[in-house]
């Protein structure tokens, strides 16, 4: 195919829709071979393609919050390994501190060469250099840490959360490394639960990764290797495109928002409309706390991503073009940037979709969803759950908020009752929208639900949750929406309310009850 330097608006359409299909396809084949609920059922992983460079081409709509950080765990091995980097190699890798979320997102990272020639390189024959990356991110049910499912609420060190893969060799040239892998995931402080699952899923991840790589060679086979570099260039140029008219139409704002444990967000935006870009300035965000709500610098960015990618219109990727335009400015050793060992399990999952809430409102485009993912796990030796429970989203200008949903940096669906009740000792008692909790407003916020467990046998539960005191704001003189509430029912008919985060002992036929906020509401009440 002749290259211009200008892209052909068919072939781009045709290109941006072939990346897409990729790491859709990757993403099947993870949930049809993944052996844990949390990735067969939940859907909690996401794949994607990437450059010669690392640099995000294309995903599958999958979860936000990884997708705008899996490129930099990308250029962290490229920027460690790039010299021994082999045909045959896929490396393991879950460091917040290199483009990780938090340690039971593990990601798997195959690079890509036209052959898979792996035999050793003699000294004068260099080691090629790889075409494209391809990576699949999925979350753990166990990677080890102090409670069973590895999302401990008081953890103050990333060391308490699990164990850590700073692109670890899991295949070499062809080899599956299950020894060396097993003796990672047993010889910790705080080992692995369940070494069995994580090399399944492991595996599952490197077919699905597998599968990514034929069918890019499959695409340079029948386009060549010219075209198909040049229109990730065009697809990742028409992303930035878009984010810049997105831009165009924005006005500057700021929002400072506290969460639950006293930390707060602060965010200025300024918008350069000669440029049509904009400054993300975070200055004035609390410093990194003695908990472990402190996100990673690759999680604030992909929150980032996130939001100025849902201001685009245009269906595009979500890709480093959308990068391109904002200038993020964070400062080091804040609760947005922290530095090792701080602990950050929860800056993933919760403190995300309070940058997402606060940018929202610096721009004055949404009220602040549910804020949370509402963290429930469960466990013991033998069993080990996580998910993330629906709540409200925020209205806007022109929109009511939605009930019962996944808000933002979350994009994982509930197990079913049918799957849970079979492959673990509960029983969803019930599972129901928690009325009037959306705030009210000329566009009320969506309301959130109720969601009750109950206990076959003894195991440790845990929460981790956010707007449990602080009501998700309003926007335009509307209505909050209310605080979501965490408490345990005893056998014996007492109650114990939860803060927060908690941790607590599960008897047979304990209840653990979660009411999830509901979103702010928009506008005056007529």
């Amino acid at each position: 195919m002749y290259i211009t330097h200008q892209p052909d608006p068919v072939r781009l359409e045709i290109f941006k829709n072939l990346y897409q299909f990729i790491a859709e396809q990757m993403g099947i084949v993870l949930q049809n071979t993944a052996a844990s609920v949390n990735i067969k059922e939940r859907l909690d992983f996401s794949c994607a393609i990437f450059d010669t460079s690392g640099l995000l081409v294309a995903n599958a709509p999958h979860i936000p919050v990884h997708l705008g950080s899996m490129s930099e765990s990308v250029r962290s091995l490229i920027n460690d390994q790039g010299d021994t980097i082999q045909p045959g190699n896929v490396y393991l890798s879950n460091n917040p501190y290199n483009g990780g979320t938090h340690l039971p997102d593990v990601t798997a990272i195959t690079p890509v060469f036209l052959e898979d020639n792996t035999s050793s390189p003699t000294p004068h024959s260099p080691l090629p250099t790889p075409l494209f990356y391809v990576a699949s991110r999925g979350h753990q049910a166990d990677i080890g840490g102090i409670t069973p499912g590895s999302m401990p609420p008081h953890s103050t060190t990333v060391e308490e959360e699990g164990i850590l893969f700073d692109n670890f060799l899991l295949v070499k040239q062809g080899k599956f490394q299950e020894i060396q892998v097993r003796e990672i995931l047993s010889n910790h402080p705080y080992p692995a639960r369940n070494p069995d699952q994580n090399l399944a899923d492991f595996k599952a991840q490197i077919a699905a990764n597998t599968r990514g790589v034929q069918e890019l060679r499959k695409m340079v086979s029948q386009y060549g290797i010219e075209t198909v570099q040049a229109y990730m260039k065009f697809v990742q140029d028409n992303a930035e495109e878009a984010v810049r008219r997105a831009i165009n139409l924005l006005k500057n704002g700021s929002f400072n928002y506290a969460m639950d444990n006293g930390a707060e967000i602060k965010v200025k935006v300024t918008i350069d409309k000669k440029n049509r870009s904009a400054i993300i300035d975070f200055t004035g965000t609390s410093p990194q706390i003695n908990s472990n709500f402190n996100a990673p610098k690759a999680v604030t960015q992909a929150a980032v991503l996130y939001v100025f990618r849902t201001l685009v219109e245009d269906n595009i990727p979500l890709n480093a073009g959308c990068l391109k335009p904002l200038e993020i400015i964070i400062p080091v050793g804040s609760l947005l940037n922290p530095t090792y060992p701080a602990a950050v399990v929860a800056g993933n999952v919760e403190t995300s979709q309070t940058i997402v809430d606060a940018l929202y409102g610096a721009l004055g485009v949404m009220a602040g969803s549910q804020g949370t993912m509402n963290n429930f796990t469960f466990g013991n030796q033998h069993y080990q759950y996580y998910e993330t429970i629906c709540g409200g989203s925020g209205a806007g200008v022109n929109f009511d908020g939605t009930d019962a949903v996944h808000t933002h940096m979350t994009n994982s669906r509930l197990t079913d009752p049918e799957v849970l009740e079979t492959r673990y000792p509960v029983l969803v008692e019930s599972f129901s929208l928690r009325p009037d909790s959306g705030g009210k407003g000329q566009h009320s916020g969506g309301n959130g639900v109720i969601r009750r467990i109950r206990f076959l046998e003894p195991m440790t539960a845990n929460i981790l949750s956010s707007h449990r005191l602080v009501q998700p704001f309003a926007l335009n003189e509307g209505e909050p929406g209310k605080v979501g509430h965490n408490w345990i029912e005893r056998q014996d008919g007492t109650q114990e309310n939860l803060n927060s985060t908690a941790t607590v002992e599960m008897q047979p036929g304990d209840v653990f009850v979660i009411e999830t906020p509901g979103g702010g509401g928009f506008g005056t009440v007529s």
